[in-house]
């Protein structure tokens, strides 16, 4: 009976550390050495955001009074898959039996997820800090646990809805663009969002420290530089330049829907229509953190589409809201490994159902720079200009 336990054990290390760098080849092979190494080593410093990923990957962290081998059989293969979790394990287990770097509770930071919904309700104040203080982190799928997953294209499903998302992947986009008509429109729902002052970027803030009024700053300036990568590529791009969320906050998607309405009447040509924003990622206890890879040797905000759904009201056309996003990921993951963060699928509309060609834009977060920002914000707009182009007449 001995041996076959002792065989047993054997076969499960052996099956497990097979799986492991399986996984561990396949996540170099699609993000980049440098990528995933700077992750791996960056998570080895962090006990407490392993701790988190955990969490996230198993549903719940280990027994603070147990070692990470006390994990059921399944898990401990769950977290052997995982290259970003064997390299923080020893860290992760030491945090867990210590009760935290404070004693207090883990850090509850979901790998790769916003930290809060975009719907439109009273903002609540964004904790700042300095930039020197601010944890980086390149947020990347480590296993496909908690996501729906398709041609390499990672979906959060936040919505009680059912995904197709490799009909979405594999459907074409149902969208013509016009040669030499207006056919991008850009806005900004939250245009006063901004980023970290640093170095030179600084401005004076409005209702609170991450946003502010002068446009060379928030995400004003971001949409910006969108619109001038599309001009560049050959795109006829349309930038509102209004702030829906100044002076008041509460009714911003409504007034953007006004004015999305009011310039397809306009200009009916127009197809496409990015809502860019900026997310916020803060720990529970106050971490901020943001979301930055490095590409080129540049430091690189990364960047999130978030999808509305007809769970949040009538959007009949959604799935194909999805189908463009699909795309535009697979262009990003292709062009700039590690730029795109998992797309998020929420209940809320977002004024997607205007269009069949609506995304919200996340790039970077409040903790990145507007520099990170825009470097992100460049590469973006080339990986999905080049889906767009694909699609005039």
């Amino acid at each position: 009976m001995g041996d076959r336990i002792q065989w047993g054990r054997v076969f499960r290390r052996g099956a497990a550390l097979f799986m492991a760098t399986i996984a561990g080849w396949v996540l170099l092979l699609c993000t980049g050495a440098g990528a995933a190494g700077d992750t791996f080593r960056a998570l080895g410093e962090s006990p407490a955001f392993v701790s988190a990923a955990l969490s996230a990957e198993l549903g719940s962290v280990p027994d603070r009074e147990g070692p990470l081998g006390e994990l059921g059989v399944w898990d401990r293969l769950a977290v052997g898959q995982s290259p970003l979790l064997l390299a923080g394990g020893e860290a992760a287990q030491q945090y867990l039996q210590e009760g935290g770097e404070d004693g207090g509770e883990e850090l509850q930071l979901p790998a790769g997820q916003p930290a809060r919904d975009h719907d439109d309700i009273t903002e609540q104040p964004v904790t700042t800090a300095a930039p020197e203080d601010i944890v980086a982190r390149t947020l990347i799928p480590t296993s496909t646990q908690g996501y729906v997953v398709s041609g390499g294209v990672y979906l959060y499903n936040r919505t009680s809805l059912e995904v197709d998302l490799a009909a979405a992947v594999a459907a074409p986009v149902e969208i013509t663009l016009a040669a030499d008509q207006p056919q991008v429109l850009i806005v900004h729902t939250h245009g006063s969002e901004a980023y970290t002052q640093d170095g030179e970027d600084v401005y004076e803030p409005s209702d609170n420290n991450t946003r502010t009024l002068d446009e060379n700053f928030n995400v004003v300036r971001v949409g910006d530089e969108i619109a001038r990568i599309f001009t560049e590529m050959g795109l006829t791009v349309l930038h509102d330049r209004t702030l829906y969320d100044y002076p008041q906050y509460n009714g911003a998607y409504d007034r953007s829907a006004q004015g999305i309405e009011s310039y397809l009447q306009q200009y009916p040509s127009i197809q496409i229509v990015l809502d860019i924003h900026r997310d916020a990622l803060v720990g529970e206890d106050g971490t901020v953190y943001k979301a930055v890879t490095n590409i080129d040797g540049t430091p690189t905000a990364q960047v999130m589409l978030v999808l509305g759904s007809s769970e949040g009201g009538e959007h009949p056309n959604w799935t194909k809201n999805l189908t463009l996003a699909a795309k535009i990921q697979q262009s990003m993951n292709t062009l700039y490994p590690t730029l795109a963060r998992p797309m998020t699928l929420r209940s809320s509309r977002y004024n997607q159902q205007l269009t069949t060609g609506s995304l919200l834009v996340e790039v970077g977060c409040h903790g990145n720079t507007l520099q990170e920002a825009l470097a992100g914000a460049r590469l973006f707009a080339r990986a999905a200009g080049q889906v767009l182009l694909s699609l005039e007449a």
